[in-house]
């Protein structure tokens, strides 16, 4: 994501963060015991930022109940989804948040080790999380009173399905970023190593300063008791961004009162309420609260809260054409239904797109969507079906038109 989209600021420093009350939060949950972080995580009834919105103590606790000689943390910083810099702008502000937001996890699962994923491109990112770890080293922070947790960076490739955990799994290991089929439990039972491993969101880390140094009640205080969450404004709108707002506030709010609207004075069309590998949704739903129950009610999800907003103006084919190029090229090739399915599906709506398709090719958009959907070790095939799927069904009526003017109408 061009740096257009983010503020050039200098990472807080050490020194600066401990005087605004940084790491106080990591102290008291360091003197408490285990058992009673997380009881406070529940409380607070934290979910995951990265995706479906599970709840974070419950994905601990599946940790926690596993005997093991080493047990593993991950902090997730691998975004490269359209419309998605949230992690990007956490690291560049203020990576001892985040730093703090891990310490606080391990300890509570009892990792003794902690891995920071970040995605390979950001390498200016991934030196201000560097700087962040030496200085908090040196001033003692990684002790104890049952030893040193020892915090790492690992690079990902910088691609959409090295994101994916059991991919980012095998890149820490050193392996090749393809996800694996997952056995039950995984990872908390057999992840990182084979060792019970807990995979967290970086913004979901981040929230943990604040629930341990204000407590849980003051983080379901906030909006309609669930906490804040970063959404990353993209598309036709007058002022894209990143924006923090509590969950349950309307799409309405962020696209009219902090994006500033449709660019131009146009029209909405419909939006991505969390990235391209969810539901697409029209603009009749503007007023639906971006929280995770909210959005699945209407058969889409929250995602990483990537807000991707379309005006009158754009072509929904070329818009389908877009992602699911994106993903056939973002799939690692190890399963043929991905492979194949998404190049055939892309090429399809090319050729609708270019005014030589017919009515059997509209067909075939609709049958492959559904043909390809749950057939890949990952999610990767099934977010690209999603996608594409929800396209067409919403503007079916715009694949039709390109048929039967043989051009597309947008481009007339």
């Amino acid at each position: 994501m061009p740096l257009s989209h983010l503020p050039h600021v200098q990472p807080i420093s050490y020194d600066a963060y401990c005087a605004a009350g940084g790491y106080s939060g990591w102290v008291r949950a360091a003197a408490m015991p285990q058992a009673a972080v997380l009881n406070a995580v529940a409380r607070s009834g934290l979910l995951g930022r990265g995706g479906a919105g599970f709840s974070t103590a419950r994905k601990w606790e599946m940790v926690i109940s596993r005997q093991a000689a080493q047990k593993y943390l991950v902090c997730n910083a691998a975004e490269d989804e359209p419309g998605t810099f949230k992690d990007r702008y956490l690291l560049r502000d203020n990576p001892h948040q985040m730093l703090e937001g891990v310490l606080i996890a391990a300890y509570t699962i009892g990792a003794s080790t902690a891995y920071i994923y970040i995605n390979g491109r950001y390498t200016e990112e991934a030196a201000f999380m560097a700087e962040a770890i030496e200085a908090a080293r040196e001033d003692g922070r990684f002790q104890t009173e049952t030893g040193v947790i020892d915090v790492r960076i690992a690079n990902s490739p910088g691609t959409y399905v090295a994101g994916e955990e059991t991919a980012a799994i095998a890149v820490i290991e050193g392996g090749v970023a393809r996800p694996r089929q997952k056995p039950p439990y995984y990872p908390a039972a057999s992840g990182l190593y084979g060792m019970p491993t807990a995979v967290n969101n970086a913004e979901t880390l981040s929230n943990l300063p604040f629930i341990l140094r204000e407590g849980p009640e003051a983080f379901r205080s906030i909006g309609t008791g669930l906490g804040t969450m970063l959404f990353t404004l993209t598309g036709d709108v007058a002022r894209p961004g990143l924006y923090e707002l509590p969950l349950g506030t309307p799409i309405r709010t962020l696209i009219e009162d902090c994006g500033g609207g449709i660019k131009d004075g146009k029209r909405l069309k419909a939006l991505f309420p969390g990235g391209p590998s969810n539901t697409i949704i029209t603009a009749a739903e503007i007023d639906t609260p971006l929280d995770f129950q909210s959005l699945r009610a209407i058969g889409s999800g929250l995602g990483t809260g990537a807000v991707i907003v379309m005006s009158e103006d754009v072509c929904m084919v070329q818009t389908a054409i877009e992602y699911g190029r994106f993903f056939a090229r973002e799939s690692c090739g190890q399963c043929p239904p991905c492979v194949l399915g998404l190049d055939h599906l892309s090429a399809t709506m090319e050729k609708i797109e270019a005014g030589q398709g017919d009515e059997n090719d509209v067909r075939q958009v609709g049958q492959v969507c559904g043909m390809i959907k749950g057939r890949g070790y990952c999610y990767l095939l099934t977010g690209a079906a999603i996608a594409v799927e929800s396209i067409f069904r919403h503007f079916r009526h715009e694949f039709d038109a390109h048929v039967q003017v043989a051009h597309c109408p947008a481009a007339a």
